[in-house]
């Protein structure tokens, strides 16, 4: 088994899926039915890379709409893509949407990027003219009430169809490149409502007393989300601490060996040293237990905090978190410390995209570089990390009680996007989402994640931004320019999405 292979894989988005044309011409252009079917199979292969395709076909006229509705709603699509394969009356296509709820994007995917002039009939024509009625739906759908969007481009064909008196072999042209991008953030982007609306969050212990911007109301969060908060106890994962062998010890720090690095004494910050005997084994008996509490609650992520009074047992067990929680994390179960449960939900949405969420914070500013120091004392995202993270003893943790292992780490050069998902007077939730580059700058060696991120403003711009929007102040770290990922997200879950 890989180290990183998740323990619960996200779930694939249904695709749905249909053409449209008018019913009027398939016997007056003889093929041109058959070509529009062709181009619809074409992009069903394609959606069929990023989730489950449901292609209801052709739809013709205004009750084969509202048969297709029905069809695309009784497979329970999260988004429906309509092909504007032709000319079509908004009557046709209308029917579709006021019966699947789904969120519908439109395709005016061209399929050559310049007719034939000289040849053309009207049947050729009529097989590339799928903005004629995009107008129309448009209008309809306004009207309606009914939220759209619309990708425009090429079809991006590998070859051109027997019947074209034009080339149709478009995929290495820069509108099918661009068009087939953004259908793909479409279609990745379905993920995250379908996984959320069936997964469970743990919520281990309590929030951080005091810290107001995190505290949720659990039924908010379902209302908005669809994720089910499972309240935990300190003494459910007791429990299963006490179930712990030896062997699974064993195992779990055969993994830590591979996954982290054990660091030696910090050469500038006394309480940060090399891990102990007694603390390396406690931390891996801590983080076995933790893996039985997402099995047997069958958890999809997890926040957590737990002081403890000074000295008792849970206290010691909440201080052996930090290593089980970052492996967790590494493997699809996203855990937030502090009992910060919209970080959790930031963090899955990340996880679910494939770009990882790190837990973050801010640290220091670096005015020199102009870079802001992300990260906190754990847990790290392991699978986007810069080389090895590096295990520090801690001989306490700053804020809170007790001692242990931490992790210190920074995200991969290069870049990357945080999310962060806050809450608003009215009860909303919103996305604040930050485009930037992780840099190679030096960090603190004190046992925490840092990553030095220079944003495209000058730090005090950015965070005058950023503090403007009324953040929770953590947030996840992602790899790669997501900005454009998250606000289909948003869209799609009908959740506001800032961009800064």
């Amino acid at each position: 088994m890989s180290l990183l292979t998740p323990i619960k894989p996200c779930r694939k988005p249904r695709i749905g899926l249909y053409s449209v044309g008018l019913r009027a011409y398939w016997e007056q252009f003889p093929g041109l039915r058959e070509r529009l079917t062709e181009y619809g199979k074409f992009i069903e292969k394609r959606l069929s890379s990023w989730g489950e395709v449901y292609n209801y076909g052709l739809v013709d006229t205004e009750n084969e709409g509202r048969n297709a509705g029905e069809w695309l709603k009784g497979n329970h699509v999260d988004v429906v893509f309509c092909h504007s394969a032709t000319y079509s009356t908004g009557s046709t296509v209308l029917p579709v949407h006021q019966i699947c709820k789904a969120p519908v994007i439109f395709l005016n995917l061209q399929p050559t990027e310049r007719l034939n002039y000289d040849r053309s009939t009207t049947g050729e024509w009529l097989a590339h003219c799928g903005a004629c009625p995009v107008p129309e739906f448009a209008n309809a759908f306004n009207r309606t009430g009914i939220p759209f969007r619309v990708v425009n481009g090429l079809l991006g064909l590998d070859y051109t169809p027997a019947i074209s008196l034009t080339n149709e072999t478009t995929m290495q042209r820069k509108e099918a490149i661009r068009a087939w991008r953004e259908i793909e953030e479409w279609a990745r982007a379905a993920a995250v409502p379908r996984t959320l609306q069936i997964s469970r969050f743990g919520f281990l212990g309590n929030t951080y007393s005091g810290m107001l911007d995190m505290y949720s109301d659990f039924t908010m969060i379902q209302a908005q989300t669809g994720v089910h908060v499972e309240v935990l106890e300190m003494c459910d994962l007791d429990r299963l601490l006490r179930e712990v062998t030896e062997q699974e010890v064993k195992a779990k720090r055969e993994e830590v060996v591979q996954m982290f690095e054990i660091s030696g004494d910090s050469p500038s910050d006394p309480i940060a040293r090399k891990p102990t005997e007694e603390q390396m084994e406690w931390s891996c008996k801590v983080a076995a237990a933790q893996e039985k509490l997402v099995r047997e609650y069958d958890l999809d992520a997890l926040c957590y905090y737990y002081h403890g009074a000074p000295g008792g047992e849970y206290e010691k067990l909440q201080a052996g978190f930090i290593v089980g929680h970052s492996l967790l994390t590494a493997r699809g179960i996203p855990c937030s410390g502090e009992g910060d449960l919209k970080t959790a939900v930031a963090m899955k949405i990340c996880d679910i995209l494939g770009t990882g969420g790190s837990f973050s914070e801010i640290v220091v500013v670096d005015y020199e570089d102009e870079t802001i120091l992300l990260g906190h004392d754990g847990p790290f995202h392991v699978a986007i990390s810069e080389g090895k993270p590096i295990l520090r003893g801690m001989g306490m943790y700053h804020g809170k009680q007790g001692t242990g292992v931490s992790v210190e780490a920074k995200v991969k050069t290069g870049p990357i996007t945080t999310l962060n998902v806050t809450q608003t007077g009215d009860g909303k939730l919103k996305l604040i989402v930050s485009e930037g580059e992780s840099t190679n700058g030096p960090i603190m060696k004190i046992g925490n994640t840092q990553t030095p991120v220079k944003f495209r403003k000058h730090p005090d711009d950015y965070m005058a931004q950023w503090f403007a929007e009324a953040p929770t102040h953590h947030c996840a770290m992602s790899i790669g320019h997501n900005a454009s990922l998250f606000n289909k997200v948003g869209e799609l879950m009908r959740i506001h999405c800032v961009t800064l």
